[in-house]
């Protein structure tokens, strides 16, 4: 009886041990728990009150640094950038701010290029790094991409130089012209021949100033706001009338066809302009005694009814390397023959905008010696109607601030596909 009284001793003993230890490990945890950790203090532990909410707000890439230059807050922008890179700041240059910041607390600021991350062609990122002391201890460092100002700013110097110099020329050569018109007062033969020269001259410098004016409206303006369904039956005649003089003069046969009675949803002027820039071209570029046909049919779409109108000629046709910049503006694949034809490189610019801005696109399909086929593709009219009425706020410019230069970027489209040889008979017009 006394060894089994001592063997119940022992285990209440050790089982009232037990129990306090467990308590104690348990009151241990709950302090540890309750102590603040080194990843607190270096996050909103040290943000002043009200930071946090207002670096998330801010449309500027946000990195906050504490006194070991590590990354105690960062933007999902500053990671998008490349910025922070392993709970680092990426940039040494920046780095060097911040740590000279806190050590004297001065505001600073620089523009950088940066290695774009993610792209093999080594484009540079533009960017502009503000560094403050916030508080004692910490440093905000905000960084805004500069990358697409910079592009249209170069875009913008670009544009002035080249209408400086497309408007210099004829304004010089008026000037030239009128000094020999005033020295020749007594020839009258080369009084009638200067005048000549003056007459062009005057006709190229308009049409310049005038497709100026109508690429600036194409690109302002919203063509959609007094959109109405238009007859595309209408735009191929008045295409085909604007330039029958000079088809005359070439002896160029000019052929419309396709299918009739079909619709587009949009500005007539400025889907008028358009085709006649498309038809002009195809004129201009062809030699005398050829043909230039303009077809129309609709085509089904995943987005809706499209209608595509092709301008096919037997010109002198485009090079690959030519065909990726052939929408730039003032570009030219034959300077000699644009100016003699008085070209001012803005034709294909202003359709490519009006069919941008209509929801469509303008394609082509081009070889050397064998010609070319423009295809403008814009939505057929009830489907533009349509979404014009559920979206009336949509934005549908191309460039941004008529100041765009980029090349369009055209599918190759077959001429089997779009010329007016595979469309119904075409109508020969004298």
């Amino acid at each position: 009886m006394d060894v089994n009284a001592a063997v119940a001793a022992a285990a209440a003993i050790a089982g009232v041990l037990t129990g306090v230890i467990a308590m104690l490990a348990f009151r241990w945890s709950e302090r540890e728990q309750k102590r603040p950790t080194r990843s607190s203090l270096h996050t909103d532990a040290v943000l002043p009150p009200g930071v946090d909410t207002v670096l998330s707000v801010l449309r500027s890439s946000a990195v906050v640094l504490d006194e070991a230059d590590a990354v105690v807050k960062a933007s999902s922008a500053a990671y998008a950038l490349g910025l922070v890179r392993g709970g680092k700041l990426a940039v040494e240059p920046m780095m060097q701010m911040a740590r000279d910041t806190r050590r004297d607390g001065e505001i600073r600021q620089v523009e950088l290029d940066l290695p774009r991350r993610g792209t093999g062609r080594g484009e540079a990122l533009a960017v502009s790094a503000r560094v403050a002391p916030l508080g004692s201890r910490l440093v905000l460092l905000l960084v805004e991409d500069l990358t697409e100002a910079r592009r249209i700013e170069a875009v913008r110097r670009d544009f002035v130089a080249n209408v400086s110099h497309e408007l210099k020329t004829p304004v010089g050569a008026l000037s030239l012209l009128s000094e020999a018109v005033m020295d020749a007062s007594e020839d009258p033969e080369a009084v009638e021949r200067f005048a000549g020269r003056m007459q062009i001259e005057a006709t190229r410098l308009t049409s310049l100033v005038q497709e100026l004016i109508d690429l600036s409206r194409v690109q302002n303006d919203d063509p959609l706001e007094d959109a109405e369904p238009v007859r595309v039956d209408e735009l191929v005649a008045e295409a085909i009338d604007r330039c029958r003089h000079q088809a005359g003069t070439k002896q160029i046969t000019m052929a419309a066809g396709g299918a009739a009675d079909l619709r587009v949803w949009g500005n007539r002027g400025q889907l008028a302009a358009a085709l006649g820039n498309l038809v002009e071209n195809a004129v201009n570029y062809s030699p005398a005694r050829t043909r230039v046909g303009i077809a129309a049919r609709s085509v089904n779409a995943a987005g809706g009814d499209h209608i595509e109108i092709a301008v096919t000629d037997q010109g002198i046709g485009i090079s690959d390397k030519d065909k990726e910049r052939i929408f730039e503006r003032f570009y030219r694949v034959d300077p000699a023959r644009s100016r003699a034809t008085g070209g001012t490189g803005l034709g294909l610019a202003i359709v490519k905008h009006v069919a941008a801005s209509h929801g469509g696109e303008v394609t082509v399909w081009s070889a050397e010696g064998q010609g070319s086929t423009f295809t403008l593709r814009l939505p057929e009219a009830g489907a533009a109607r349509d979404r014009a009425h559920q979206q009336p706020a949509r934005e549908t410019r191309a460039g941004g601030a008529g100041l765009d230069v980029e090349a369009g970027r055209s599918t190759p489209t077959s001429p089997e596909s779009t010329a007016y040889e595979t469309l119904p008979a075409p109508e020969v017009l004298p």
